[in-house]
């Protein structure tokens, strides 16, 4: 089962408009142990680098990106759940997209969508999405959540 203390989400870039914020807050609250490190926006490398030297050698770096696997909502508490007691660390990069070396060291890549996303509103997407995973996984109606 997902376990939120075993999740970090590292970001880059600051959250700027207040209704993200909220949404964000919201699902933290419902995601209680879950971490959010935001880190400074500069170049794809400077942010890899960053990335990389906050990582602790115990996680598995997810990195969200749009050559990812596209999973349904179900899919992916599924895939959440085949993680068992791991650590993962699922990244963000900034407007620029993620540097290539740190998309290959990645343990796996995930889409959100089709669509490019703000990094904001691709931070509000992933909590919500991860609270719907761990919802589908206690068998909770995913579907009203």
């Amino acid at each position: 089962m997902l376990n939120p203390n075993r999740i970090r989400l590292l970001a880059v870039g600051k959250l700027r408009k207040p209704w993200i914020q909220a949404g964000i807050t919201m699902y933290l609250k419902r995601l209680p142990g879950l971490v959010v490190t935001e880190l400074k926006d500069s170049n794809p490398l400077k942010e890899s680098e960053a990335i990389q030297a906050d990582l602790r050698s115990e996680e598995q770096l997810v990195v969200l990106c749009e050559e990812g696997e596209l999973l349904s909502s179900v899919a992916l508490a599924q895939r959440l759940e085949g993680t068992g007691s791991g650590r993962l660390a699922f990244v963000i990069g900034g407007a620029d997209g993620i540097d290539p070396a740190l998309k290959a060291r990645a343990h796996w890549k995930l889409s959100l969508s089709p669509l490019t996303f703000p990094h904001e509103l691709a931070r509000l997407l992933l909590l919500e999405q991860l609270y719907r995973a761990l919802s589908i996984q206690q068998g909770g109606a995913y579907h009203r959540s």
